[in-house]
């Protein structure tokens, strides 16, 4: 089932320029010690920046998984001018609800200018996007959405201290020191609140996983896409691994972490992760062919990643210009007990990803 908002043409090119745009020559960003709430925030500096929310609840005795992200992008050539009316950053959102049981997909999207309607705080996370919001609150988040069949109305409480991937929230996404973003995880959010479908609003409990990563060149030239995933694990820990792919599969940069309940994080070397694909669905819509069960090898363990639903696509080609697939996934471990819920993204399948021109 698929429920996208349209744009129109004029509108919809503003924004894949926006996302498009040449930036300046990108150099290594520095290892710096990230500050908080000020890094909650937005960096409208940096070409490519996102919020990214995903959950999984049980309502009225059905399992759902959610997926709420604010994207947002920086025009380069548009900074320099004049005009009050030129789009010096671009604001976009997607948003999707997974109906295990149903075996069903909720997907919608918005798009705009940075503006009224669309607004980022440098100061803490507070996105806001028409009605569609995403804010920190005390020791958490609220979430809210109304989209075209489906609802979000989430408090999502921390339960841990945020994980900072890489060193120290400087997380490499490739050979080169350009290659690079600031990266930090709040995993193990306690999700309570309600979710609406097709009307009907149901109260909802869970757990969930937050990302904010921004950059000014994330991917390798040669990249085509990623494969991620970021579970929460049943004794309270977290995994994240990720692997970067060259147009014929074979990686160009892997890594990740793992941390323990009450435990510092292990943080994945260069090489320590491999991802080998087990089972792939095809889409009717794209053609694209997507692994939705991996191995996963770590240096914690071997894991098997499998997707509750094969298809958790997603079009969103009226905001950001892509198609990629992210769904609600169980973790098993390597002897095949199930240990962890959490969401696995893969792009560039459909179509080469590109962040940047």
């Amino acid at each position: 089932m698929w429920r996208t908002t349209k744009v129109d043409p004029h509108r919809r090119g503003l924004l894949l320029a926006g996302l498009l745009a040449g930036a300046p020559a990108a150099h290594g960003l520095p290892r710096r010690t990230l500050v908080f709430p000020r890094d909650h925030g937005a960096h409208p500096d940096f070409g490519t920046e996102w919020w990214y929310l995903t959950g999984h609840v049980l309502a009225n005795g059905r399992s759902y998984g959610f997926q709420l992200t604010f994207f947002r992008s920086r025009v380069e050539a548009t900074q320099t001018m004049a005009s009050r009316l030129a789009a010096r950053q671009l604001l976009m959102a997607h948003a999707a609800l997974t109906d295990v049981d149903g075996r069903t997909l909720r997907h919608d999207q918005r798009a705009a200018r940075q503006g009224a309607d669309a607004v980022a705080s440098e100061a803490d996370t507070a996105l806001r996007l028409r009605d569609w919001s995403l804010q920190r609150q005390g020791n958490g988040y609220v979430a809210r959405l109304q989209a075209t069949d489906f609802a979000l109305d989430l408090q999502l409480s921390a339960t841990q201290p945020l994980l900072l991937q890489g060193d120290q929230g400087l997380s490499r996404k490739g050979p080169e020191p350009e290659q690079a973003s600031y990266y930090y995880s709040q995993p193990q959010l306690a999700v309570s609140g309600r979710i609406a479908v097709d009307g009907r609003w149901l109260d909802a409990t869970g757990r969930a996983w937050l990302d904010h990563e921004w950059s000014q060149a994330l991917l390798h030239p040669l990249a085509h896409g990623w494969d991620w995933l970021g579970i929460n694990l049943e004794d309270g820990g977290a995994v994240t691994a990720f692997q970067i792919r060259a147009a014929d599969g074979q990686a160009l940069w892997g890594g990740g972490s793992f941390r323990a309940a009450g435990k510092p994080a292990y943080v994945f070397s260069p090489g320590e992760v491999q991802f080998k694909a087990r089972r792939s669905w095809k889409s009717a819509l794209s053609k694209a062919s997507y692994p939705v069960e991996w191995v996963v090898r770590t240096p914690t363990d071997v894991y098997t990643v499998r997707a509750l639903v094969d298809n958790q696509e997603l079009d969103s080609r009226a905001s950001t210009g892509t198609i990629y697939w992210e769904g609600l996934s169980d973790l098993f471990d390597s002897h095949g007990r199930r240990v962890g819920r959490g969401y696995l993204e893969m792009t560039g399948y459909a179509s080469p990803l590109r962040l940047q021109g």
